[in-house]
């Protein structure tokens, strides 16, 4: 079982401090093996198992349990009065107001709640406004390159290991698949689960295959401008008509069930949101291959894409730059104030045009503010007049 330390310290954070625990996140990143990892945890530090409750929703001996009455009772049926009780509850949208049971759990003095949830309306409507200010939530990708390096650990190629990352998917189990035609198989699964069950049953569309289209679109439009303007207009040429809204309608799906997540833009010099412009990249880059095929790849977003997901792991919150006429990759915004990003697959050229490119925005931006070039260049860390050039895989590993 891989150590999801990064996640578990979280929890351990936040033990027994009275807010319900929320981890979010796709499909099978790892969220009920967070769970066990910090039952393990809680059992290894004089918790017995009596007192921890855990329910996988998604499992057939709870398929009688459909509404929040159902579920308090069993639950409250298990609960010790005067002992210390640790409630897990996997995909806890699964019953319909759920919310109702989770804030009757917690009003008991004795109850320590987590829950995790595969979509973001689980933190939305009814649900923010009856546990406002009662929870926390975590948020849950597969596994960083980091994470899965350690899984490897007689082998230093980095290189070759971001290769697998990137082709092999870093969803936790896709490691324990050995064939590439079941790494697929597993892969789409996932895929058509989502779509079938977090999209379709939930929200009502009609047309599955205009649905899969949006989606194989996004996937090989990672990392560009995207609005839905313009994804509506192209896929209409290509003899696939599709109005303004239902794309709308089929982005805000996507993202709600963590398979794509966008980023806005953000003025630098201005300091401002603007509300046109935004990017989408993929939960899962392997995922992405699955659908779309190597012959997609596109490594300078692959690698955006990549950096991207380990800036959300770090908890940053993410934008696009613009400076001018010009872009910064990523604008984030953390404890220590805003980081500068740029992202490129090499910079490496006869007459240095495109190291001058890349650095071109960031030049532009005149604060003190840390700036960063990250690359697959094997080169030595450089500073060029304060901007750090880095390996990526090197900045992914630290």
């Amino acid at each position: 079982m891989i150590q999801r330390q990064l996640y578990l310290d979280s929890l351990i954070s936040f033990r027994d401090k009275m807010l319900i625990k929320v981890i979010t996140g796709i499909r099978r990143c790892g969220k009920s093996t967070m769970f066990e990892l910090f039952q393990d945890y809680l059992r290894a530090n004089s918790v017995i198992d009596s007192q921890i409750i855990s329910i996988n929703l998604e499992e057939g001996e709870y398929n009688d349990i459909e509404t929040y009455k159902q579920l308090y009772d069993y639950i409250n049926n298990k609960v010790i009065s005067n002992k210390r009780m640790y409630i897990f509850i996997d995909e806890v949208q699964r019953v319909s107001e759920f919310q109702k049971c989770v804030n009757s759990l917690y009003v008991k003095k004795n109850c320590d709640i987590y829950i995790t949830g595969s979509n973001a309306y689980l933190l939305s409507g009814e649900l923010a406004t009856l546990l406002s200010g009662r929870y926390v939530e975590i948020k849950m990708l597969p596994l960083s390159f980091k994470e899965y390096v350690s899984v490897f650990p007689n082998n230093t190629n980095y290189e070759r290991l971001y290769t697998s990352y990137i082709e092999d998917s870093a969803f936790p189990y896709a490691l324990q698949i050995e064939k590439p035609k079941d790494r697929r198989q597993y892969l789409q699964g996932i895929y058509d689960t989502i779509v079938l069950k977090d999209i379709i049953a939930r929200r009502k569309f009609p047309d599955t295959a205009m649905l899969k289209s949006v989606t194989r679109f996004m996937f090989d439009n990672i990392g560009n401008l995207c609005s839905t303007k313009k994804i509506a207009d192209t896929m209409t040429s290509a003899g696939r008509k599709i109005a303004v809204h239902t794309v709308e309608s089929y982005l805000t799906a996507l993202t709600d069930c963590f398979i794509l997540y966008q980023i806005g833009r953000f003025d630098i010099k201005g300091k401002q949101y603007l509300k046109t412009g935004d990017k989408y990249y993929a939960a899962d880059i392997g995922l992405r291959y699955a659908l779309l095929g190597t012959r997609k790849a596109d490594m300078g977003h692959i690698l955006e894409n990549i950096v991207f997901l380990e800036l959300m792991r770090r908890g940053y919150e993410i934008f696009i730059g613009k400076v001018g006429r010009t872009e910064v990759d990523f604008v984030v915004i953390g404890d220590k104030g805003e980081e500068y990003y740029q992202v490129a697959y090499t910079v490496i050229d006869t007459d240095g045009s495109t190291l001058a490119r890349e650095l071109a925005p960031l030049e532009a931006i005149k604060d003190h503010n840390p700036k960063y070039l990250l690359t697959m260049d094997n080169t030595p860390v450089t500073s060029h007049n304060g901007i750090k050039q880095l390996n990526a895989l090197d900045w992914l590993l630290s």
